[in-house]
């Protein structure tokens, strides 16, 4: 029952359940929002959440026009975003709901276990085309990542590429499951997702920023420190909407909330 639940979400990006809301955004957030929807409304039974993905753009978009109350996202609400809310004088409220570390993976026939963030730097930028220039086979580097839209293609920019642009030749994805897909199908393939999507047919790469210490993504290596690429993911509402909203957002905060959190491959805030 698991496995076919993180089918449909991987790839259609889309949820609804059984309070009445509608969660809109970030892929990344997608997965850990319908799991504690699904367990709030165990307890409080009207009315319906609808958990949509479509990425972060989406999620601040929908928010804007008033089709959903909460936009999830996976990096900070914008300078020009904010503007377009002040402008329409409204009040938005910003609410750290977990982390996530972010992975790179690869083709689980990949002989490549390990890069600097510099490689990946390169890699991304299309400065590094051919695997055995990183300790691989003889092999093109098929580089895919998310639409400009994504919450995650503007961390991944500014962590791992130090705020470069990416390849002009990067075949970019529409949701997350897209990339595991097509990285799980390529075999010189390489691009990254959030831990929780982590799976068997993708391989995921150690990481070092500092050229000598590397680490796998993992819950534990993220509480720790020891992962490099980690990230804080957000819930966006109108404040208008607090009374609403705020029973659904405190218990994604609850103690309860936050070991669900945990148990689905993010990490807590508390």
């Amino acid at each position: 029952m698991k496995e076919v639940l993180c089918f449909f979400l991987m790839f259609y990006s889309s949820i609804s359940i059984s309070v009445a809301q509608n969660v809109k955004g970030s892929d990344t957030v997608l997965p850990v929002s319908q799991i504690v929807a699904e367990s709030f409304l165990k307890q409080n039974s009207s009315g319906d959440i609808t958990v949509t993905g479509g990425g972060t753009g989406v999620g601040f978009s929908s928010l804007m026009n008033g089709t959903c109350d909460i936009a999830m996202a996976s990096r900070e609400i914008s300078f020009s975003e904010k503007m377009k809310f002040r402008k329409e004088h409204r009040e938005i409220i910003e609410k750290v709901i977990a982390r996530d570390a972010l992975a790179v993976v690869v083709n689980p026939a990949n002989k490549v276990n390990k890069l600097t963030r510099k490689q990946l730097e390169q890699i991304f930028r299309g400065k590094i085309t051919n695997w055995k220039d990183v300790g691989g086979d003889n092999l093109k580097i098929i580089v895919y990542s998310r639409e400009t839209s994504s919450g995650t293609y503007e961390f991944f920019k500014e962590s791992v590429l130090d705020g470069k642009n990416y390849m002009s030749g990067s075949l970019s994805m529409p949701a997350t499951g897209a990339i595991i897909q097509s990285v799980a199908q390529t075999k010189g393939a390489i691009g990254y997702v959030g831990l929780a999507y982590i799976n068997k047919k993708v391989k995921s790469l150690a990481v070092s920023y500092d050229d000598r210490n590397y680490s796998y993504p993992t819950v534990e290596n993220a509480l720790s420190g020891k992962y490099p690429v980690v990230r804080p993911l957000f819930y966006y509402y109108d404040k208008v909407r607090e009374k609403k909203v705020s029973p659904f957002i405190n218990y994604m905060l609850s103690p309860k909330g936050q070991k669900l959190i945990m148990e689905s491959g993010y990490i807590p805030v508390k």
